[in-house]
């Protein structure tokens, strides 16, 4: 069955935009988790935009459910992650000056140096899941340099204009899904999924969770973020 974890980082971007306190990211969690997310994600980023370090070291130490560190696969990020000890990381592209993530990491070309982050984390027992589109080379590469999970880019499926080229989005995600489980990768998934495109990806075989978080804080801000937790959760099952 697949789960929902929720990504928080649009809280620290709304607190940092005052510099303050306000809203608080570990009571975020607290509320999703209380909500029944399975999982916590936020993205500590080289230019800190919204998550900061503390924020992390502060989850680590209170949150019950998992946390997913999301990151770029560089020395100053992987030193904080290996003290940190989250329950698994997530390595993406970063660019700074992309609003949000932009496309997946290209396995094929990074092999040498994502192989050698995947390893430290290995050696400290913390699994490794690289954000990839739904390329099926991309897929494989990921299988040869011991990632434990794939999370797939479901961008271009949220963009895609018509059912028909959402079709063809959809089917893309279907075959490195099932790609994937040949491979024995574990399967999550995100990217701009809302309350009105999440179903068909929640119920992608093999599908294990999904990491949602714009769509959801945007939602907090009319509903609540207990409601609009339990809302995504109701249209995953």
């Amino acid at each position: 069955m697949t789960v929902l974890c929720v990504n928080i980082d649009h809280v620290a971007t709304l607190r940092q935009a005052r510099g303050g306190m306000e809203p608080g990211v570990l009571a975020a969690a607290r509320i999703a988790e209380k909500a029944g997310t399975r999982g916590i994600t936020v993205h500590l980023r080289e230019d800190r935009r919204h998550i900061q370090d503390q924020d992390v070291y502060d989850l680590r130490q209170s949150i019950k459910t998992k946390l997913n560190l999301e990151m770029a696969a560089t020395a100053e990020i992987i030193n904080i992650a290996l003290k940190i000890g989250p329950d698994m990381v997530t390595l993406v592209p970063e660019k700074r000056r992309e609003l949000t993530t932009e496309g997946g990491l290209d396995v094929v070309r990074g092999k040498k140096m994502l192989k050698n982050a995947i390893s430290r984390f290995h050696q400290k027992g913390i699994p490794v899941s690289l954000f990839i589109a739904p390329d099926l080379k991309q897929v494989k590469a990921s299988s040869e340099i011991g990632a434990d999970i794939i999370e797939l880019h479901t961008g271009i499926y949220v963009n895609a204009r018509g059912k028909k080229q959402q079709a063809y989005e959809l089917g893309k995600l279907r075959q490195a899904a099932q790609l994937a489980s040949k491979l024995k990768l574990g399967l999550n998934a995100g990217h701009g999924l809302d309350y009105n495109n999440v179903n068909p990806v929640a119920h992608i075989k093999g599908m294990q969770e999904l990491n949602i978080g714009h769509s959801i804080i945007s939602r907090a801000m009319f509903v609540g973020l207990d409601k609009a937790v339990k809302e995504m959760i109701t249209l995953i099952k």
